[in-house]
């Protein structure tokens, strides 16, 4: 009898990551979907009970997208299946998914309560474009400009602040108040660490890309 195999086969390994992307697209737009009628005012939080379903909901579905994102690009590297479609579709779900949950959170649905303000998502969006176009002018002149350590801690955070910010509040507080105590707290410290190392993780991009244009800029001609 043949052995069961360990893994897919071969003609299969090209489309599980994109699938997996897709997936994370798929449920990004479930996230929007579940967050988009909440409101502080009109959810149990507010008069103290707890939990709120809808925002444990809306973790779980930012958790597990999250693991699609890890997964998707270990799988392509591993497999040796990266695609143009996944350098294209990859990023753009991964800021989908990150810049529409701080869009939600800085909203008037959680107006005092998450902590995330909209200048923190101006910042946010701000940083994403700038690196953006900078890699894109930098690959099409041939330069590598693969994801810094920087940049992979960055999205680390990202991905445990958002969820983390929806759990945390559920700590019950006096009406009106929003998460309590030490809970409300821990949501001010991780949004901020966040919107920092999110700021100062285009740096290192930004220095990279001076530095190959510094490199690649052709020698004047002496008069």
């Amino acid at each position: 009898m043949p052995e069961p195999q360990a893994h897919p086969p071969s003609r299969l390994r090209p489309h599980i990551p994109n699938a997996l992307t897709i997936a994370r697209i798929v449920l990004a737009v479930a996230f929007f979907a579940v967050l988009t009628p909440w409101s502080y005012q009109s959810s149990p939080l507010f008069e103290g009970k707890s939990p709120d379903f809808t925002l444990l909901a809306a973790a779980a579905i930012f958790i597990l997208a999250a693991l699609t994102d890890a997964l998707d690009g270990y799988l392509a590297r591993r497999w040796r299946v990266v695609s143009v479609f996944g350098r294209i579709m990859d990023p753009f779900a991964d800021k989908l998914l990150v810049i529409g949950a701080f869009v939600f959170l800085a909203g008037p649905g959680f107006a005092g309560v998450s902590a995330v303000h909209p200048w923190m998502v101006a910042l946010i969006l701000a940083r994403e474009l700038l690196i953006t176009s900078i890699r894109g002018v930098m690959e099409s002149q041939g330069v590598s400009f693969a994801a810094s350590l920087s940049g992979k801690l960055k999205m680390i955070l990202q991905s445990i602040c958002i969820p983390a910010v929806l759990v945390l509040l559920n700590v019950p507080a006096p009406h009106g108040e929003g998460a309590g105590g030490w809970a409300h707290t821990a949501i001010t410290v991780l949004v901020w660490c966040t919107v920092l190392v999110t700021a100062w993780s285009g740096i290192p991009y930004i220095l990279r890309a001076v530095k190959a244009a510094r490199a690649s800029r052709p020698l004047e001609k002496p008069q």
